[in-house]
């Protein structure tokens, strides 16, 4: 089993600590996405799993085996890093091979994992090119390739994804989620990107600050977040966030979704009405976002028609359903309807 176990982990550079009693579960076949802000210490998270960091204090678990002082080569696990890290004056079946040569794995053996592995990833017409003739994709394959064939426990990947261009990453992405379920290892995957997050991970841990702000489904982070932080980093446009004290007593912030509110030149019923004036209009193709100037505060809306004009003074209707509570520490609260 290849269950990750993070107990207590405490992480410090000199005098500065980044990362304080963490604690983390990752189930074994899982696709789990560690996302936030730079520095919020998801990479440091990822590369102490795979030994690259050390751990000042607490246990790091591999199913029954605590590997929190064991060498990275002999942990079960293969990283993929963001540059990819190839040997440019290898063809990629010697990139590939590499491993397994060092590893002293006959060749017969070498040829036949070689072969599997590639059809996987689709690499089989491309086993004597050099890295240079590849495209970023391609590359990206080969990195991965190169990792499977140590047929690991777990496989890191920190941002593999980040040096590629907006259309190459939608592809990788669902090529990414096809080979974890081809494989069924477990997977953990740092991003910044939420929207890369949420449409690859079965479970989403939201760092910031070092800390774990929470790990869920994406679904359940979307719907139900824990606090502020969460509320905004999760969701595209974010979660809008307005003082709630003018609307609620003793509602210091009220929060709802852009797709939530509804435009309109009168009130409607069982809702808060915003009297607000449209700013700007982002016509998106099968969605509009407008920006509306509220006495609250400054709303997004995600609207499915443009049919709305800038300057317009409109109702922003959100019905009380849809509406989220945060108090003064930003942590939500339950709510008050």
């Amino acid at each position: 089993m290849a269950n990750i176990t993070l107990e207590n982990i405490t992480k410090k550079y000199e005098s500065t600590t980044v990362i304080e009693g963490l604690n983390l579960q990752i189930k074994d076949g899982s696709f789990t996405v560690l996302v936030g802000p730079s520095g919020c210490g998801k990479s440091t998270t990822l590369r102490m799993i795979a030994g690259l960091e050390e751990v000042n204090e607490g246990k790091i678990m591999i199913g029954d085996e605590d590997i929190t002082d064991v060498a990275p080569g002999e942990r079960g696990i293969a990283m993929v890093f963001q540059n990819y890290a190839l040997y440019p004056t290898m063809t990629v079946r010697e990139n590939i091979e590499f491993g397994l040569i060092n590893n002293k794995v006959e060749k017969k053996e070498r040829t036949k994992i070689i072969g599997e592995i590639c059809d996987i990833v689709g690499l089989t017409g491309y086993l004597e090119r050099k890295p240079s003739k590849l495209s970023g994709g391609q590359r990206q394959r080969v990195a991965l390739a190169r990792a499977m064939v140590k047929r690991p426990r777990v496989f890191l990947m920190d941002e593999p994804l980040s040096n590629l261009d907006a259309k190459l990453r939608n592809q990788m992405r669902t090529e990414l989620i096809q080979l974890h379920k081809k494989l069924g290892t477990t997977f953990v995957y740092v991003t910044h990107d939420q929207v890369e997050a949420m449409s690859m991970g079965d479970k989403i841990v939201v760092m910031d600050g070092g800390v774990i702000q929470q790990a869920e489904s994406p679904a359940t982070l979307y719907n139900e977040p824990d606090n502020i932080f969460t509320a905004q980093f999760i969701g595209a446009p974010p979660m809008n966030i307005l003082s709630g004290q003018k609307l609620f007593e003793h509602v210091p912030y009220i929060g709802f979704r852009p797709e939530k509110v509804k435009l309109s030149s009168a009130s409607g019923s069982n809702c808060i009405s915003i009297p607000g004036k449209i700013l700007t209009r982002e016509i998106l193709g099968s969605e509009t976002i407008y920006l509306a100037a509220t006495e609250l505060g400054e709303v997004k809306i995600k609207a499915y028609e443009p049919k709305f004009q800038e300057d317009e003074n409109l109702m922003l209707n959100i019905e009380h359903n849809n509406l989220y509570f945060f108090n003064t520490d930003g942590k939500r609260v339950k709510n008050k309807f």
